[in-house]
């Protein structure tokens, strides 16, 4: 049919010494996944272009396997009879053997209610009409149109707990007559609990439509709020708690809120609080995607807050603190 084999097996996404059986098949999953009846206005163009092309492929490749056939019975050693019976089209005893032979091992193909048969009916106006839309598709299949990549900002609480949220927007449509068009469309996203910044969701075929191409897709990145009071690193929750100097060295106690609104309070009356000290709370942190029930840690990190100024009176007060404990 004027294209290389190469072309037929990467368009049934197959290898090059496939038996016509899982050619059949490798047929029956695309046809079924692109057949144009499935898809909707919007797309199908690209399935019906595809369609054509993956039964051309499906035909050739047939009929490559066919010929293999044939000639490897007008070849098998008695080339006198056997080609003489060839050359008259299947007339006489070895023609007979032929026919049999492409009937039994190619049965499904030859039978006219195949849906390849039935989709040429249908969807096509003449063998030269199934070979420009193979032409267009083979063409293309090597070029997409760049990715339409946008932001979908959540907060730390919406990364914590899952949510859904409906993404709005425009992309390129090509028209009929070829001409491109702006059209809004919009998607739900089901934003699953533990995802990170830079997480992408991709939706195929949703993107910029460019003419001879395939539809780009539409990519979502997660980027990340910038939250009040915790800061994400990795799956851990970072929290800074500011101390003053006098209760960092006689005692102190605190509360917060974690994302989920629970309560933890903090205590520390025996102990002096060091500038640096960190004190972590296991499986508190973010949920670990696709790990159920795994969460990171909450990190609790202590900035000790000096006084500005000291009068003399608490200079000399605090020196004789520190005499006593030397």
């Amino acid at each position: 049919m004027g294209n290389p084999p190469e072309l037929y097996h990467r368009i049934l996404n197959i290898p090059r010494e496939t038996s016509p059986q899982e050619i059949r098949a490798a047929y029956k999953n695309l046809a079924k996944k692109w057949h144009p009846d499935k898809h909707p206005p919007s797309s199908k163009p690209e399935a019906e272009a595809r369609f054509k092309a993956i039964t051309e492929a499906y035909e050739a490749l047939l009929d490559q396997q066919e010929n293999r056939a044939v000639f490897g019975v007008c070849n098998d050693g008695r080339a006198g009879e056997r080609a003489m019976a060839c050359g008259r089209g299947g007339v006489g005893g070895g023609g007979a053997h032929i026919a049999r032979t492409r009937s039994d091992d190619f049965g499904t193909r030859m039978a006219p209610g195949t849906p390849a048969r039935e989709f040429k009916k249908v969807y096509s106006s003449g063998n030269s009409g199934g070979r420009r839309a193979f032409a267009e598709f083979s063409s293309s299949i090597m070029r997409k149109a760049p990715p339409l990549e946008r932001k979908l900002e959540c907060t730390l609480e919406e990364l914590c707990h899952g949510c859904k949220k409906e993404v709005k927007f425009t992309r390129d449509v090509v028209t009929k007559n070829g001409s491109i068009v702006k059209k809004e469309v919009s998607q739900m996203v089901l934003v699953k609990p533990g995802w990170k910044k830079g997480h992408k969701i991709t939706f195929e075929g949703m993107g910029d439509e460019r003419p001879g191409c395939l539809p780009a897709d539409a990519v979502f990145v997660i980027s990340e709020k910038k939250h009040p009071v915790f800061k994400r690193v990795g799956n851990d929750l970072v929290l800074k708690a500011e101390v003053p100097l006098v209760s960092a060295l006689t005692g102190w106690s605190f509360s917060f809120r974690l994302l989920s609104g629970k309560k933890v309070s903090c205590s520390f009356q025996d102990e002096i609080i060091c500038p640096g000290y960190e004190k972590v709370i296991k499986g508190e942190g973010m949920p670990i995607a696709d790990q159920k029930g795994a969460r990171g840690d909450l990190r609790v990190k202590f900035e000790i807050a000096f006084p500005k100024q000291l009068t003399d009176e608490q200079r000399n007060g605090l020196a004789d603190i520190l005499k006593g404990c030397a």
